[in-house]
């Protein structure tokens, strides 16, 4: 059984409804891989301030606490890549990434408006991402731009009913740092990386398991092809 269950292309958007892992090797070449894959965090705890908290149980209840398999971070299929995770994963990605690319940066989006909670550990003010890039894919911008610490505040669970999705600011910064013209997000949640990438003039691949979460990204592409009028636009669906 295919695990392709729907393909949908909105003007240089295709969106893809299935299992990233399988389906991503059979795409081809992006000048950027940028994703946001499931951390490996604790979802217990949260002591007095677990009841007003409920991203921690949508977490677990997606399955969003049980990391990922970094086999799916390809140099044969991107020029760079760029991949969140919680800071006890630092270790095991940046030791992927090392081995693959020819250069890395640990970058830190700072949230300006962190849960109160430390469950056994140190406040969330900081998450980490990693940039890491093949040779001729050096990061982009100018130098406001190239600063490895970014500001802004977190996205309210009930935005798109997703516990993790990252503010349009920090994905348009990061988007502004990769260099080339198309982008792929094995992990497309509600497609933050996408409308960034459209809004940048890029082509967009993206990739959702959820079938709830895979409606809110083609609702929001759509939106952002509507108010991008350089970009053609193109509706196909097909269900398999």
């Amino acid at each position: 059984m295919s695990s392709v269950k729907k393909v949908l292309q909105i003007g240089p958007a295709t969106l893809i409804l299935g299992d990233a892992y399988t389906i991503r090797p059979t795409l081809g070449w992006f000048d950027a891989d940028v994703m946001d894959p499931p951390y490996v965090i604790r979802t217990s705890g949260g002591g007095s301030f677990r009841k007003h908290r409920p991203y921690l149980d949508k977490i677990q209840e997606e399955g969003l606490d049980r990391g990922f398999d970094h086999q799916i971070i390809n140099p044969l299929l991107c020029g760079a890549a760029v991949v969140f995770c919680h800071n006890d994963q630092i270790p095991a990605v940046s030791a992927t990434l090392d081995g693959l690319f020819h250069r890395m940066a640990l970058c830190v989006w700072q949230k300006t408006t962190p849960m109160p909670v430390a469950n056994k550990h140190y406040v969330p003010e900081t998450e980490i991402y990693f940039h890491a890039w093949s040779r001729g894919y050096h990061p982009q911008g100018d130098l406001a731009d190239l600063k490895r610490v970014f500001s802004c505040r977190s996205r309210a669970l009930q935005d798109f009913d997703h516990p993790t999705v990252k503010p349009d600011a920090l994905m348009d910064k990061i988007i502004r740092n990769v260099a080339g013209e198309t982008v792929c997000d094995a992990f497309m949640g509600t497609g933050s990386t996408g409308v960034a990438a459209l809004r940048a003039g890029k082509r967009f691949t993206g990739i959702e398991h959820n079938p709830a979460h895979f409606e809110s990204a083609c609702s929001r592409i759509r939106d952002a092809v509507e108010h991008a009028p350089t970009i053609p636009e193109r509706n196909e669906e097909t269900a398999v």
